[in-house]
């Protein structure tokens, strides 16, 4: 029985983190055992306290790092854990854990190390309803990273994706603030194979998202500091 750790990282989100984490336990993945890794951002709601009474595995930064610093440090907890493979979403219930199975699909198979769970692949119906502002901030930057790693892709913002226990070992993250677009860019310029799935989306319901019209000040620079690094 393989171990298939479900890193989810979160920062008050005690609104959706137990039916989150109440539907990722019904999932089911032929010959892998599911466990739901929660990193609890510096949260000032009972975010941790539910993850723990849900059965979660739970790290907490008693200070707010930042999405980027969260997802790294879930990724090492699952790695930590003995981790044959790493599925990973955000906890605002804009994704859906059903899509998990496909999601890990091609790590299990064995014909990618990393996949990014795609909005756009079915033909972008799961964003209607998405604000306009962060549409074109999505295509774009999905365009730049299709560019610079010269991989065809449609969804390089994702929130949902998969990692082989390799690639979550040797996974990268630079940027404290987030995490998209310098992960793919490490995973990718280290030779891992590389694969898109198409995965359901619905808007949030519950909380706000951090992204605001200061996000490309704050990621272009960490893309810049990526493609410098050796």
């Amino acid at each position: 029985m393989k171990h298939l750790a479900v890193v989810v990282p979160a920062k008050d989100e005690e609104g959706t983190i137990g039916e989150l984490l109440d539907r990722i336990g019904s999932v089911r993945v032929p010959g892998c055992e599911l466990r739901a890794v929660v990193v609890d951002d510096g949260s000032t709601d009972r975010t941790a306290g539910i993850a723990c009474e849900c059965g979660a595995v739970v790290v907490r930064h008693y200070e707010n790092k930042g999405l980027g610093a969260a997802v790294r440090t879930g990724l090492r907890t699952a790695v930590g854990r003995g981790a044959d493979a790493v599925a990973y979403l955000d906890a605002d219930l804009e994704y859906y854990p059903e899509d998990i199975p496909r999601l890990v699909e091609p790590v299990l198979a064995g014909r990618a190390d990393y996949v990014l769970g795609s909005r756009y692949k079915g033909g972008g119906r799961e964003v209607r309803g998405m604000r306009l502002y962060r549409r074109i901030g999505n295509h774009a930057f999905t365009l730049l990273l299709a560019l610079l790693t010269r991989r065809r892709m449609t969804d390089g913002q994702t929130g949902m994706r998969a990692f082989s226990r390799e690639a979550a070992a040797a996974a990268e993250i630079i940027h404290d603030y987030n995490y998209a677009q310098v992960l793919t860019l490490d995973l990718l310029r280290k030779g891992f194979t590389f694969e898109e799935v198409p995965i359901r989306y619905r808007l949030r319901e519950h909380g706000a998202s951090f992204i605001c019209w200061r996000y490309p000040a704050k990621i272009l620079p960490a893309i810049w500091r990526e493609l410098r690094a050796p």
